[in-house]
């Protein structure tokens, strides 16, 4: 069985890691977090980790999940701040807990009984964009009591669809076969504190069988969460649809939903003997993806291929 990796738009930081620890002979959940955690370190990455986008009160909260197509455990977490590795603390939670999912202050107080890595998230550059953001949005009153007012009126008006995605995916097939997906964010642009999007929640953003493939998702998680996209695309697989009449179909779902905001929606799909395909919905400009296949042994970006709602 040949390895692959494949990773979304941003995860070209992280693809020489990820390569690495194929050819290392490494799991697959030990690529997929090798892959992503270069991605969350950069804070020129403006969508995962370090320099993410903050919610409306300034708090820059992430979250992760790590699927295991083997055995179908999983880890995730959400709603996670101050620590610079939240797809690390998902695989805790996978591998330590009873659990699939901690948010908030419990996802954080097992992060620091992990010894997991802390780290100010937000950088000078999104603090400024964000007072800057509020100065021209917000009415004098209640500007002076930001945050401790209504903020519901404001999430409405930050749902904006070039902010509402830029998740980092990364699917590994190891040389055992097996498979794992693994997704990172920080959600979109000025949220509803607390807001989770489909990335922790795997059966929306993330799902992975050893005996079907594995789908990851980016775009606005809201969609994904309804339609449950993830697991949508492998039950298409389950059913023997090749990769891109999987992907067609769970896109076709996103059509019937209703949809309040502008934004789009890709998946990525991958079958065990590496089958691959990447489709998006309701994207404005070009996109890619990367790809590196043990065949050719090249890392490669790739275009995705694109329709419109």
């Amino acid at each position: 069985m040949r390895r692959i990796v494949l990773a979304s738009t941003v995860g070209g930081v992280g693809m020489t890691a990820a390569v690495e620890a194929a050819l290392d002979g490494r799991p697959a959940l030990d690529i997929v977090e090798a892959g992503i955690r270069p991605v969350e370190a950069d804070p020129t990455v403006r969508s995962v980790g370090l320099g993410g986008r903050p919610d409306l009160t300034g708090e820059v909260a992430l979250d992760a999940s790590l699927m295991d197509g083997h055995d179908l455990r999983c880890g995730a977490v959400g709603a996670l701040s101050g620590y610079l590795h939240p797809i690390s603390v998902a695989r805790q939670v996978l591998e330590q807990l009873p659990h699939v999912l901690l948010v908030g202050d419990g996802a954080a107080r097992f992060a620091a009984e992990c010894g997991a890595e802390t780290a100010e998230l937000m950088t000078p550059e999104w603090r400024a964009e964000h007072e800057a953001w509020i100065e021209s949005h917000v009415p004098p009153s209640p500007r002076d009591q930001w945050p401790d007012v209504d903020l519901a009126p404001w999430a409405r008006l930050s749902a904006d669809p070039e902010t509402a995605g830029g998740t980092v995916t990364f699917t590994a097939i190891d040389a055992e076969a097996r498979l794992a997906v693994g997704v990172s964010t920080c959600g979109w642009a000025r949220k509803y504190p607390g807001r989770l999007g489909d990335s922790p929640i795997p059966p929306a953003g993330a799902y992975a069988d050893d005996r079907y493939g594995a789908a990851s998702c980016t775009g606005q998680g809201e969609l994904a969460i309804r339609a449950g996209t993830a697991r949508a695309v492998v039950a298409g697989l389950r059913s023997g649809w090749d990769p891109e009449t999987a992907c067609r179909a769970a896109l076709d779902d996103l059509r019937d939903l209703r949809r309040d905001y502008g934004g789009s929606m890709t998946v990525h799909v991958v079958t065990p003997d590496g089958r691959h395909s990447v489709r998006s919905i309701g994207l404005e400009r070009p996109s890619s993806f990367w790809l590196w296949d043990e065949r050719d042994g090249a890392i490669r970006e790739l275009p995705v291929e694109g329709e419109s709602w």
